[in-house]
C-alpha cells in the first residue's frame, strides 16, 4: 500500500477527482485528498471522504490533534502528490514556489514524486506563463499527464485543455510509484 496525497484545485474537472480516489482506493493505496476552497465549488468534501475513506484536508488549519503540522506530516508521508485537476493557478503557485493553501505547501514541502494533471480552458493552458511554469516544473523533475490535444471544454471551446482520461492518469501514477519503489530497492 502506498500513501497518494491526492490534490483537487479549482476545475470543473474537480468531479473527475471522485473517479481517481475511489479506483487508488480500491488498488489498494491509502489516499488522503487536499481540496482548495474553490476545489469546494465544484465537488464536497464529503464525497471524496466517502470514496477515500479519509478525512479530507480542506484548510491549512485543519490538524490540530498533533503537534506536527498537518501540511508537513502529510508531505512527508507521502509517495507520491498527484495533482488532478490542476489548475493554472495552481501551477502558478508551485512555481513560483508560493504556499498560500495547503495543497501548496504540501507541494512545496513534500520530497515524493509529483504527477500533475492539468485542466483549463486552451488559452489559459497555451499561454507563455502558464507554458513557463510548466517548464519550471518539469525541470523539478514533476511530470505531467495531459491535458488532451483535443475535445469540448466546458467553456464552450473546442482544443487543448480537457483534463487527461482517469484512466491514463491512473496508469501514469501506478508507474511512478511502481519506478520510485525500484529506485528505493537498488
Amino acid at each position: 500500500m502506498k500513501r497518494i496525497v491526492l490534490g483537487v484545485t479549482g476545475s470543473i474537472a474537480a468531479y473527475k477527482a471522485a473517479d481517481l480516489a475511489s479506483s487508488l482506493t480500491k488498488s489498494g493505496h491509502q489516499v488522503t485528498v487536499v481540496m482548495t476552497q474553490d476545489a469546494q465549488e465544484f465537488i464536497t468534501p464529503l464525497t471524496l471522504q466517502t470514496l477515500s475513506k479519509q478525512p479530507v484536508v480542506t484548510n491549512l488549519f485543519d490538524e490540530k490533534e498533533s503537534w506536527r503540522p498537518g501540511h508537513i506530516q502529510l508531505a512527508d508521508e507521502a509517495d507520491l502528490l498527484l495533482i488532478a485537476p490542476a489548475t493554472a493557478n495552481a501551477l502558478a503557485q508551485i512555481a513560483q514556489g508560493l504556499a498560500g493553501d495547503t495543497l501548496t505547501a504540501i507541494a512545496l514541502a513534500t520530497r515524493a514524486p509529483m504527477l500533475i494533471a492539468p485542466a483549463m480552458n486552451g488559452k489559459m493552458w497555451l499561454h507563455p506563463a502558464t507554458q513557463k511554469h510548466v517548464e519550471t516544473l518539469r525541470g523539478w523533475q514533476v511530470e505531467f499527464e495531459g491535458p488532451e490535444a483535443d475535445g469540448m471544454l466546458a467553456c464552450g471551446y473546442e482544443g487543448v485543455g480537457r483534463l487527461a482520461p482517469v484512466e491514463d492518469i491512473l496508469a501514469r501514477a501506478e508507474a511512478m510509484l511502481a519506478e520510485n519503489r525500484e529506485k528505493r530497492s537498488l
